[in-house]
């Protein structure tokens, strides 16, 4: 099923609630972005039970993965463990989606970037962190070969893949967000930016589609 708008009615359902929740943040960002922070504190008014996690990734993508998978390995294995992921962090929630652990979750995708292997190859080179800038990170040729690697060549149950894509993204190109994830429910918002700097607008219909 795709549509612009689907039916994200945060009171779908009182049965089968998350109890886990991961976010992913992006490439040069951190636990400490607006949209991690937002939904730390949304947990915090709304879901205190709730366990969320939201760690620093390594700039290797491999070692991202498997720190993500190290610090879940203890996780419910069932609809109860969801993950929410941005840009680049929803590369990896994509890439994690298709894993066994994950094989029952639910999985929110905030402007993910989509061929990252090809949109990275032009920042090799020693970068900083966007929230603080006095922070630096190498990110190295085979972390392009990683990116590479560790894209799914097709998504099994696109219908538990919930993309929300702004065609007013100015660094990803969102029709080809959109073609990616076609066969899965699409929150296509007309305007908005890569930041999704109107995130709290559809806040409340992404936490009824995980489940929260």
């Amino acid at each position: 099923m795709n549509a612009d708008r689907p039916n994200l009615n945060p009171a779908e359902t009182t049965a089968g609630r998350a109890s886990h929740l991961l976010y992913l943040h992006g490439f040069r960002s951190s636990p400490s972005s607006a949209k991690a922070q937002r939904m730390a504190r949304w947990v915090g008014e709304n879901r205190p039970d709730l366990h969320f996690l939201c760690p620093q990734l390594p700039p290797s993508p491999s070692e991202a993965i498997r720190l993500v998978e190290e610090l879940t390995r203890d996780w419910p294995e069932d609809e109860g463990r969801v993950l929410m992921g941005a840009s680049l962090g929803g590369f990896y929630a994509t890439v994690l989606s298709q894993r066994p652990a994950w094989a029952q979750s639910r999985v929110v995708l905030l402007n993910p970037a989509v061929d990252p292997a090809r949109s990275l190859a032009g920042y090799i080179g020693e970068q900083s962190c966007w929230q603080n800038p006095e922070e630096h990170f190498f990110f190295r040729a085979e972390y392009v070969d990683e990116l590479r690697a560790l894209k799914p060549a097709e998504l099994r149950a696109p219908e538990r893949l919930l993309a929300v894509i702004a065609k007013g993204d100015e660094v990803l190109d969102w029709r080809e967000m959109q073609a990616r994830y076609q066969d899965g429910p699409i929150h296509l918002l007309e305007g908005s930016d890569h930041g999704l700097s109107d995130f709290d607008d559809y806040l409340p219909q992404l936490c009824g589609f995980l489940r929260l």
